[in-house]
């Protein structure tokens, strides 16, 4: 019953995965039927391409900074969603549509958010900082990028904090409350190590996720301006039908390996951490 789906997988994800790795050791354009295996040169090109280590530094600045502000808020929203207030089912409701939206619907109903709305509000109000479109300053872009990618995945992470809160015995905090303790030590000693295992799914994730970011960068800034807003996923994008398919097909391939290297570092060490606690 299952061969359908992993012969399905294999064509349409696998193989084609496979066939990136082989052209990343060729000098293929995407389009010619001919081409020439020119070895370790994409990937020695890498290091020396200053577009590219552009937009990995932007990339690991927008997903470190992102991935904080994604978990503290999505924790501090599923405590409250968590506690006991009216209309608890509606507000947890409400705090998931983002993740039902589409990343390119929401990426452009904000550009005209920051491009029309926020300007015509500042200038109306004489409030100066607000009265510029801040995708228009290389500046300020990524400012407007981590909004929207912020808010959106805050969704999702919510949904998970509030299932491992559903997972902590009520009997710990009565506990708690009988030696005296107060919300931040309840927190703290009880709340967060118990919902470790989860707070480490949630990084592991948020960050995996903010390393790939692509949808919100084209519907907003479109990498600009300039290159300042460029992230690896939009620059492979770009090159890649621009020409250099081998070459951003090396780019890919160095990229995936960061990024595996990358979430086995995290799971080891939060791991560890879950263990510590």
């Amino acid at each position: 019953m299952t061969l359908p789906a992993v012969l399905l997988f294999a064509l349409f994800h696998t193989f084609p995965a496979l066939q990136g790795v082989y052209y990343s050791f060729t000098n293929w354009d995407g389009i010619s039927f001919v081409y020439d295996f020119v070895g370790f040169k994409n990937y020695i090109n890498l290091f020396k391409d200053g577009n590219i280590l552009n937009s990995y530094l932007f990339t690991f600045k927008f997903a470190v900074l992102s991935t904080i502000l994604v978990n503290v808020l999505s924790l501090v929203i599923a405590l409250g969603l968590n506690s006991k207030i009216k209309g608890k089912n509606f507000f947890r409701g409400v705090y998931f549509l983002p993740n039902v939206l589409g990343v390119l619907i929401v990426g452009y109903i904000f550009n005209y958010i920051f491009a029309n709305v926020i300007p015509k509000m500042g200038e109306t109000l004489n409030i100066g900082f607000l009265s510029v479109n801040i995708l228009g300053s290389e500046s300020t872009a990524w400012i407007g990028i981590v909004i929207v990618a912020v808010w959106q995945a805050c969704a999702f992470n919510v949904i998970l904090y509030l299932a491992g809160l559903q997972t902590v015995p009520a009997e710990l905090y009565e506990a708690s409350s009988l030696d005296g303790a107060n919300k931040w030590q309840e927190f703290w000693k009880i709340t967060f190590p118990m919902i470790a295992p989860f707070f480490t799914i949630n990084m592991v994730l948020a960050m995996k996720s903010f390393l790939m970011v692509f949808d919100q960068v084209l519907a907003l800034t479109g990498g600009g301006p300039g290159r300042a807003t460029e992230s690896i996923s939009v620059l492979i994008y770009k090159g890649g039908f621009g020409g250099e398919f081998a070459y951003q097909s090396a780019n890919s391939v160095m990229y995936f390996i960061v990024i595996l290297v990358i979430s086995v570092l995290q799971i080891k060490v939060l791991q560890k951490r879950e263990m510590d606690m």
